[in-house]
C-alpha cells in the first residue's frame, strides 16, 4: 500500500499541507475500516509511515514544479540570437 499514499503526494502534491494531513487521518481509518489493523500504538506509526510515503510523492511533485518554473526547458528571450 505504500504507492498509494506516494501517488497520493504526487497528484496532491501542490497542496502539501493537506495532503499530509490527509495522508495522517485517512490512511488509519482506512486500515481500521478494512480490518487490516485495530486501533492502537501500531495505528499511530501507520500513520507516521502514510505521512512519509505522501511525503516522498510531495518532494518529487514539487522538483518537478521547480525544473519547469525554472528553466527546465529554457525558452530564448526576445533578441537573444
Amino acid at each position: 500500500m505504500i504507492p498509494t499514499m506516494i501517488l497520493l503526494g504526487l497528484v496532491f502534491g501542490r497542496w502539501w499541507r493537506s495532503t499530509l494531513l490527509a495522508a495522517a487521518v485517512v490512511w488509519p481509518v482506512v486500515l481500521v475500516a478494512s480490518d487490516a489493523a485495530r486501533p492502537g500504538w501500531a495505528l499511530l506509526g501507520a500513520a507516521g509511515l502514510a505521512v512519509l510515503n505522501a511525503l516522498v510523492g510531495i518532494v518529487i511533485h514539487q522538483a518537478i514544479l521547480w525544473i519547469v518554473r525554472n528553466g527546465g526547458g529554457r525558452r530564448p528571450r526576445k533578441g537573444d540570437a
